[in-house]
């Protein structure tokens, strides 16, 4: 098939590029590195070092024996997007171009309204362009389980039958998004969802967990292969932060009691289940919602599973609980479904502490890059819109 990833130099459609071109997928690639430059406007780098989009095209054409046909480009520029898929015209698209974090849109006014305008008008464009010149093109879009928010019911995916009234229906299961960001991704998978209906468009709505790891095996260590990995306040997510953490004796920064629970998945079961999204497309008119998550934990258990770890790997790490800033509930209820992608053939890998294993030690011949940034690994952005850095409400001793 062929498959164009938009954001194909971001933490996932790096690796997923790899990862299709390893199945005989023929690749093609959008990029115009927004996420490096956010990454710096907040004073951070990537943990892991990555090399230039020429450095990496290179090794993929050696890899492979094929050029990933990349042009730098933005979703926002209409004309560029609408030319490059009349040129490519691609079997699947896979959307991984947004700005991804909960605390950068929440950060000011400036902030909040440059991610609805990247996320919302990049995926409308994304979706006109689809329709003028590869109608027949199945579109693959990134959600987030963050759109759903935590009902205190399960959570379906994506739609769910209600009975009101004496009468039933078949819909749209209520998002309740937690931030700037995540209310993008409900904008989005609306504009999807109507998209389908009223033109006949294709499109799998991947609600995914936050994604975790290091490494996927097509890497094999190779200069050039290697992807991102965030663990600022922004941009990085709880897993991949705690282990950053650990490896430079900083203590895990927990919010509030640490009982808010999501789903987690690795980064190489990612790669598994979006192939399988491409690799089985929707129908024509179908708008199809997948969850896509390997396990559920509270971000203690996490926390005391990384602490654990770490010991083995002769690393003493202490958990502190700090004052959360951003506005959600602690305690709650989570059960959300994962049907489709297990009928699909998805097998987990299910070792979280061999990966989370993996992960230290390949953080370890970088702790200098991590110390560096050590400055960011607490938080200033605030829901409530006052910044200032959280403050240590009780820590808890490791066990040694």
């Amino acid at each position: 098939m062929k498959v164009l990833i938009a954001g194909v130099d971001g933490y996932l459609g790096w690796p997923l590029a790899q990862y299709l071109a390893a199945r005989g997928h023929i690749v093609a690639g959008i990029d115009k590195f927004l996420r490096r430059q956010w990454v710096e406007e907040i004073g951070g780098h990537s943990a892991l070092p990555i090399a230039s989009i020429e450095d990496r095209l290179q090794a993929f054409q050696e890899r492979y024996n094929q050029n990933l046909i990349f042009r730098t480009g933005d979703l926002q520029d209409y004309n560029f997007l609408k030319s490059f898929l009349s040129d490519f015209h691609p079997d699947a698209i896979v959307h991984l171009a947004e700005m991804p974090s909960a605390p950068y849109s929440m950060m000011d006014q400036e902030h909040a309204v440059y991610t609805q305008q990247n996320n919302v008008v990049g995926s409308l464009n994304l979706l006109w362009a689809i329709k003028e010149t590869c109608p027949t093109a199945h579109l693959v879009k990134l959600g987030t389980m963050g759109e759903y928010g935590t009902p205190n019911v399960d959570i379906p995916e994506g739609f769910f039958e209600i009975e009101y009234r004496g009468r039933k229906d078949n819909l749209p299961f209520p998002r309740q998004a937690n931030s700037f960001y995540h209310l993008s991704k409900v904008h989005d998978s609306n504009n999807t969802m109507f998209a389908c209906r009223v033109w006949g468009l294709s499109a799998t709505d991947i609600m995914q967990g936050v994604v975790f790891g290091t490494q996927i095996d097509e890497m094999e260590n190779v200069p050039g292969f290697a992807t991102r990995l965030d663990f600022d306040q922004c941009f990085g997510t709880a897993i991949n932060r705690f282990c950053c953490q650990a490896v430079i004796g900083h203590p895990l920064t927990l919010f509030g009691g640490g009982s808010q629970t999501r789903g987690f998945l690795p980064l190489r079961d990612s790669m598994q289940c979006i192939t399988l999204c491409i690799e089985n497309p929707a129908g024509v008119g179908e708008y199809r919602v997948f969850n896509q998550f390997e396990e559920t934990h509270n971000l203690e258990s996490l926390a005391k599973i990384v602490q654990e770890v770490a010991k083995g790997e002769g690393l003493a790490v202490d958990i502190r609980h700090y004052d959360n800033p951003r506005k959600e509930m602690d305690k709650h209820y989570y059960n959300p479904d994962r049907r489709h992608l297990i009928e699909l053939g998805y097998k987990p890998s299910g070792n979280l502490r061999n990966e989370i294993k993996l992960m230290i030690n390949d953080l370890l011949q970088n702790r200098d890059r991590i110390f560096e940034k050590r400055s960011l690994l607490v938080p200033d952005i605030r829901w409530d819109g006052i910044h200032r850095r959280s403050e240590i409400v009780h820590e808890t001793i490791p066990q040694i």
